[in-house]
């Protein structure tokens, strides 16, 4: 009979190797556009809830502030997102998502969608629910029981 803390170990193994292949699927999808995962994660970002200010992004897609100027800057090359500065504030500048980025993200958002869902279609409907739902908790106590003193 398996101890506590022998089936926690097995879960982290188990969560750890799902989560690395179902990002492996996604992060295939996303290279084939020439890009990485975390311009990705930018510029997904930006599609879906607008302009953002350059400070906030890497709490958003948990990217290190000293990578989000490399980032930008590539994206920018690659005419997907233009930096603005604040009008009130010549400290902030913003990331926006380009006209060409738009039409990028509206051509290659729903085939990554696709392949997401491929990768977790190992799983029914109700047990996608189910996930979710035991996910949310487990990250939660992990996150709270982060926060106290380590042992």
């Amino acid at each position: 009979m398996p101890n506590e803390r022998d089936e926690s170990l097995h879960l982290f193994v188990v969560l750890s190797r799902a989560c690395e292949w179902v990002t492996a699927h996604a992060h295939r999808d996303i290279r084939r556009h020439g890009l990485n995962p975390t311009e990705y994660g930018v510029l997904e970002l930006l599609y879906h809830k607008g302009p953002q200010p350059l400070q906030q992004i890497g709490e958003k897609i948990l990217m290190t502030s000293g990578n989000i100027t490399y980032v930008i800057d590539k994206l920018e090359q690659k005419q997907l997102v233009v930096r603005k500065p604040c009008p009130e504030d010549r400290r902030v500048s913003f990331a926006e998502i380009t006209e060409r980025g738009v039409a990028f993200l509206n051509d290659a958002f729903p085939a990554h969608q696709q392949v997401v869902a491929n990768a977790v279609a190992g799983l029914t409907s109700e047990e996608k629910r189910q996930a979710i739902a035991l996910l949310k908790k487990l990250g939660i106590s992990a996150k709270e029981s982060f926060k106290l003193p380590a042992d």
